[in-house]
């Protein structure tokens, strides 16, 4: 459902001759600008540098939990870049009912990567519609100067449509830190990967 939303906002703004591509901003207001400026992203714990301007959407898996913040470039059927700053031990992700049937498992701060892949796969599979999430590479990683992991898969959601992504994170004093960006396979995926890795490279903790 969320990504048949996309679809129509996606199309909505080709319709509209609003424009996304190269990072311009597509005039509504579902989106803003974000500017090539150091940015306090998510709780404003994390602050990141964009290489070229993207922009702010609603969220899109995260229902307004103050710990989560998406940008687009192309819009969201095309790639997109969460972020995930300061969430506390015993927290989720995602807002949910207890009588849900399918849930995204709470964040623990003694979560190993593994463990925390398997919540990041299971938001896909609940919120994200995908009917088959391929894992193709955890490994140790920096990030921010703490030991961290990279998380590459790929995902094939009810659109048909084949997608890649790649999350760069780390429990940082008990709580989750990650960037995570998200596109189309055939193209889009590589096209945004450069902008991700300066956009991780820039990353640094806030005082809050």
């Amino acid at each position: 459902m969320k990504r048949t939303i996309a679809i129509v906002l996606a199309s909505t703004c080709a319709l509209s001759a609003c424009t996304g591509v190269g990072g311009e901003s597509f005039g509504s207001s579902y989106y803003s600008l974000v500017s090539v400026k150091p940015r306090p992203v998510a709780d404003g714990s994390l602050v990141v540098t964009p290489p070229r301007p993207w922009n702010k959407q609603r969220p899109r898996f995260f229902d307004d939990v103050r710990y989560a913040e998406d940008w687009t470039l192309n819009g969201p059927y095309l790639d997109g870049m969460m972020f995930v700053a300061g969430l506390p031990n015993n927290k989720y992700l995602v807002r949910q009912r207890r009588t849900d049937e399918r849930q995204v498992p709470k964040f623990r701060s003694d979560m190993m990567a593994p463990e925390i892949t398997s919540m990041i796969e299971t938001l896909y599979r609940v919120r994200g519609g995908a009917v088959d999430f391929r894992t193709t590479g955890l490994q140790p990683r920096p990030f921010m100067g703490y030991s961290g992991f990279q998380f590459d898969f790929e995902h094939l959601d009810g659109d048909e449509l084949w997608r890649r992504g790649r999350a760069v994170g780390a429990v940082i004093n008990g709580e989750l830190y990650f960037i995570l960006v998200d596109g189309a396979r055939s193209h889009y995926f590589g096209a945004a990967l450069p902008d991700f890795e300066a956009i991780v490279r820039s990353a640094r903790l806030r005082a809050r």
